[in-house]
């Protein structure tokens, strides 16, 4: 059995982080390995205790959660970072995509899709909450973070790829789909990250979805 996804906790409500702890705990697949009650202790025990998944709230007093964001991807830029929050505010969305978050939970989200989410992250992919896509495409209309490059360079292997993406499916599915290895699938999602002047699959997805390349 491989080791448990070690994850820390950032979140200046005790009773949730009580309860996330306690239904991340029941699966065997994580291990909580720290809990912060606010940003700057969520920093700090980051650089200690090195997890592999960073749980953070997005409001928090003192250090918000973006800025506490920033601080550990100064030094830790691989670290991976998952906002959970209340907010459904498209701004707010935009601010931690940005700043590196690896994706933008809600609160309401169900136990076995906050796991699966995590697990995904953990490999390397970007999550963000189904309520969240059409509000992060209607950023990309406005101008916001918008890709600037020409979807024509992409090759037509690397376009397939794209839609594949578009529909939310994994490396291994795309490996499938398209009957290339694994490793295949991920040099030709940082091709197209570097052609179109994205920085995550998030985005990558949504731009697909925008010019719905995923039908």
């Amino acid at each position: 059995m491989n080791a448990p996804i070690k994850i820390l906790l950032v979140d200046d409500h005790t009773l949730l982080r009580s309860g996330v702890k306690l239904l991340l705990q029941r699966n065997p697949l994580f291990q909580v390995v720290g809990e912060a009650s606010n940003g700057l202790d969520g920093v700090r025990l980051t650089a200690e205790l090195r997890p592999d998944v960073v749980l953070m709230d997005l409001n928090m007093p003192g250090v918000s959660g973006v800025e506490a964001l920033q601080l550990i991807l100064q030094d830790m830029p691989q670290m991976v970072v998952l906002m959970l929050t209340v907010s459904e505010n498209a701004a707010d969305l935009g601010a931690a995509l940005r700043a590196g978050a690896r994706g933008y939970l809600l609160k309401n989200i169900e136990a076995e899709q906050l796991g699966q989410a995590i697990c995904r992250a953990a490999a390397g992919e970007s999550v963000i909450a189904d309520a969240m896509t059409a509000k992060l495409v209607s950023q990309f209309r406005a101008g916001q973070n918008a890709p600037q490059a020409d979807y024509d360079k992409l090759t037509p292997r690397e376009r397939e790829a794209m839609a594949c993406l578009a529909r939310g499916q994994s490396n291994k599915e795309i490996a499938r789909q398209l009957d290339v290895a694994e490793s295949t699938v991920k040099i030709h999602v940082q091709n197209i990250l570097k052609k179109l002047k994205l920085s995550s699959r998030v985005q990558i997805a949504v731009y697909a979805v925008e010019r719905e390349l995923g039908k």
